[in-house]
């Protein structure tokens, strides 16, 4: 599998990760809320599941972006810092990038994507959304959550 990563020099921010197992297949995006700590070698539970669905599904790609490029584990460690989307607007450039190179885009942010306005935003720059389930607030179902059988719907924010 090839794995690649665009980190920020000081690895605070993750703006693009992308697993490729088999070239000739679509490719598939999921856009979360925040990276953890997958990277160019370490896979993390929400890639591997992100796989997992990709292949199920009949994709040869995985991208993964976000709402915020600040990597951690805790997701509401976005309120913590000055500047959880990432520095003059990469994210959105990569984000975007990712998008142009999508047959699929899956929306999976869960709760947090309200924050600095960043889930208008971006259902407004993207168009035809899929997410796995809605949760009862009509958020986007992290991947983690949803069973492993499952097909995305379109999701209308």
């Amino acid at each position: 599998m090839e794995k690649k990563a665009i980190i920020s020099k000081d690895k605070i921010y993750r703006y693009k990760l992308s697993r490729t197992w088999d070239s000739t297949k679509p490719t598939i995006l999921f856009i979360g809320l925040n990276p953890s700590i997958a990277d160019e070698n370490i896979d993390d539970q929400t890639i591997t599941r992100c796989i997992n669905f990709a292949k199920d599904w009949g994709y040869g790609t995985l991208l993964m972006a976000n709402l915020f490029a600040f990597r951690s584990t805790y997701p509401k460690d976005i309120y913590l810092i000055d500047d959880p989307i990432g520095k003059d607007n990469d994210n959105d450039h990569y984000l975007l990038e990712c998008v142009t190179q999508s047959d699929l885009i899956v929306a999976c942010w869960r709760n947090n994507g309200t924050y600095m306005n960043r889930e208008k935003v971006i259902t407004e720059l993207v168009p035809n959304l899929y997410c796995l389930q809605k949760n009862k607030n009509g958020t986007p179902h992290h991947p983690l959550r949803p069973p492993r059988n499952i097909h995305p719907v379109p999701f209308n924010f």
